[in-house]
């Protein structure tokens, strides 16, 4: 699998054109917004996209799937089921953090524990990792060992949980317990900063390591 970040909206927003090299098909995970830089690296690369995959229903990280799913016909898979509410209250968190009107979306797919995604011959697991919000997923490719962690685990840092349902202890459990035992030669792509990976983490992160 190849990947690139493409960063979007205000908050440099990591999203990922994630693809498989054998088949040039591929998937998006996260567009929070500008479609037109998504896009271009999506022609740049001549990636045919499958899907759409959502960590969680924060805008800066969904603000754009409605837009480009319609645009291009993909259905959207993930997050939990547990992210609805912020997922239909897409509006209102446009304006309050003043980003561009975004639009709510029903996703094709909502995401389990132990569920895998796939496009061309890529397959991920699914893994549900709360804290930062609660219904937030996790996509691991064991084969690559990658993964794209969202706003759960930065480098040297975690996720906010001062958000609605945030909770910073069920955060901590989450990268224990789901995304150490993946092992410590995983890198991993947070939503936001440079990738890292998770044995660095448990060696220098103030907030979840050893």
């Amino acid at each position: 699998m190849k990947y690139q970040i493409i960063p979007v909206t205000p908050f440099a927003q990591n999203c990922s054109l994630l693809w498989c090299e054998q088949t040039k098909r591929g998937a998006v995970v996260d567009p929070g917004g500008n479609m037109a830089s998504i896009l271009r690296a999506v022609e740049a690369n001549g990636v045919t996209l499958e899907k759409i995959l959502v960590t969680h229903g924060h805008v800066d990280h969904a603000g754009a799937v409605a837009e480009l799913a319609e645009r291009l016909s993909l259905p959207i898979e993930g997050p939990h089921r547990e992210d609805q509410f912020w997922i239909d209250g897409m509006q209102q968190q446009s304006k309050m953090f003043g980003l561009p009107a975004a639009r709510p979306f029903t996703p094709d797919r909502w995401l389990e524990q132990g569920d895998t995604v796939g496009f061309g011959e890529v397959e991920m697991d699914v893994l549900h990792c709360p804290g930062h919000t609660p219904g937030h997923v996790v996509f691991f490719s064991k084969a690559d060992r990658l993964a794209i962690v969202g706003d759960v685990l930065f480098q040297g840092s975690i996720g906010r949980t001062d958000f609605p349902k945030g909770d910073f202890d069920t955060l901590i459990s989450s990268i224990r317990g789901q995304l150490w035992p993946l092992g410590d030669d995983v890198t991993f792509l947070p939503g936001h900063g440079p990738s890292s990976t998770f044995g660095a983490e448990r060696r220098s992160n103030p907030f979840c390591g050893d």
